[in-house]
């Protein structure tokens, strides 16, 4: 049997915690000035085996490398939870559906050992840690508010604060999941 991996919601936010506006655009994001190698940036990638997304982070993720001209940026196996049938970016996206127990396994076996990166899709994090899954989150903060959108993570969790990093204009905090808050 292989051992569950470490399973990391890696996301940027903004300071009033929304991933994504009320039209789901990123924009914000890309105006903000951070490296892409520092704190909260891509150094995770190395110890990830697989990566899970929702279905609106991976449409945003297939508009802007065919509005940028980039390649699928990639190689993991990257599972996206859907109900739709998108046209796949990369032979190594799979699509699955349910709740995370049905396609769960699936994940742990790509990840063959390797931590799980959790791409996006605050509602996404939100039913893996309903179900003990998630074990951490960094949050890349940055200096801007939107008002509304798409949260950050909908639902009552207890975190434990773990370290705090700056990447230019961000505060990157890392949090362990405790579990579940009552109430």
């Amino acid at each position: 049997m292989t051992e569950r991996p470490r399973v990391r919601y890696v996301t940027a936010t903004t300071l009033d915690g929304f991933l994504a506006d009320e039209n789901d655009s990123l924009d914000w994001l890309l105006e903000q000035d951070h490296d892409p190698e520092g704190a909260g940036g891509h150094e995770h990638m190395d110890g990830a085996g697989a990566l899970v997304m929702g279905a609106t982070t991976y449409r945003w993720i297939v508009d802007h490398v065919a509005r940028s001209g980039e390649d699928w940026p990639y190689a993991q196996p990257t599972f996206v939870v859907t109900h739709r049938t998108p046209d796949l970016a990369s032979s190594s996206v799979r699509l699955v559906h349910g709740a995370p127990t049905a396609w769960w396994p699936q994940v742990v076996a790509a990840a063959d050992g390797r931590d799980v990166w959790v791409v996006g899709g605050g509602g996404l994090a939100a039913d893996l840690a309903g179900e003990g899954l998630l074990d951490e989150l960094v949050v890349s903060i940055a200096p801007v508010t939107l008002g509304s959108g798409r949260p950050l993570l909908p639902a009552r969790l207890d975190l434990r604060l773990r370290d705090v990093d700056r990447n230019r204009a961000f505060v990157v905090a890392h949090y362990d999941v405790l579990g579940r808050r009552a109430g």
